[in-house]
């Protein structure tokens, strides 16, 4: 009994030593590999250069290390994303969490912070950005972005089709992660203070419905775009119904209220938008 107790204790010694070695040895050939993929765009002390830096709370918290390995697999590096191995992305990840741990934070710009006054109404805002950028993630669902490219953004007929943006430019992802992208920072512009509606009446930025539907557009914009780091066309496509459901929630409640002789949901009645039926 007391010899089996022994090796046991051995084994689990052995087992966390080896365990223990295996993890340094991830986060060595790390290094190594940043050096050679990273340096050039994320800076020696992980501070960012032309890409952004990997340090901080938020990085940390918003890719945890197999979410970042995943990134990076799929997405990295930008000029030839999918060429680094399974096992060298997780190398990497490893050696960027143990490293932007110590980092050294940059500080904050000091100074005054600056207003800007709204420059379009709630309808042009939705129309020129949520609309557009909301529709190009609907069309992952019958279109994947991974496909081979068509040159030229425009339809069959000649016109500007916003599922082909920017085709010439940037890959079909990337198209994907710039829409998603553009709700979650745009979001906030809801919230703008003196921003009026259509029929002139203002944005109610105050009420709690508001500032909750803003922050629910906020937040699955910004999981559309984890969803699109991924590069899969389904998991894109399941998150395309929480985008549309997070517009349908604030339309249902602050545009297509039950109105005067005019049913529910007529999108032809302007008159109580941005007010609570």
């Amino acid at each position: 009994m007391k010899n089996s107790l022994l090796a046991f204790l051995a084994l689990g010694f052995f087992a966390g030593l080896f365990g223990s070695g295996l993890s340094a040895q991830d986060a060595t050939r790390g290094s190594t590999l940043y050096k050679e993929q990273c340096v050039s765009c994320h800076g020696d002390r992980l501070e960012g250069r032309s890409g952004p830096p990997l340090t901080g709370g938020d990085f940390r918290s918003r890719w945890p290390s197999a979410d970042l390995a995943a990134k990076i697999r799929n997405t990295m590096p930008l000029d030839n994303p999918g060429k680094l191995a399974a096992a060298q992305a997780a190398d990497l990840a490893a050696w960027i969490e143990q490293n932007s741990q110590a980092a050294p934070a940059t500080a904050a710009a000091s100074g005054p912070a600056l207003a800007f006054p709204p420059a379009g109404s709630l309808q042009q805002l939705m129309r020129g950005i949520m609309f557009p950028n909301s529709n190009i993630i609907f069309t992952v669902q019958t279109h994947d972005p991974g496909e081979k490219k068509k040159p030229g953004a425009a339809d069959a007929d000649g016109g500007f089709n916003w599922s082909q943006w920017g085709n010439d430019l940037y890959s079909g992802w990337e198209i994907v992660d710039y829409a998603s992208l553009a709700l979650a920072d745009s979001a906030p512009l809801m919230l703008t203070p003196g921003r009026r509606c259509e029929n002139g009446k203002p944005v109610p930025v105050d009420d709690p419905d508001w500032v909750r539907f803003t922050k629910e557009m906020a937040d699955v914009g910004r999981a559309a775009y984890k969803a699109s780091q991924t590069r899969n066309q389904e998991k894109v496509s399941d998150i395309s119904g929480d985008v549309a459901d997070a517009c349908l929630h604030c339309h249902q409640v602050f545009r297509d209220k039950i109105r005067r002789g005019r049913g529910a949901g007529d999108p032809s009645s302007k008159e109580s938008r941005c007010t609570k039926g």
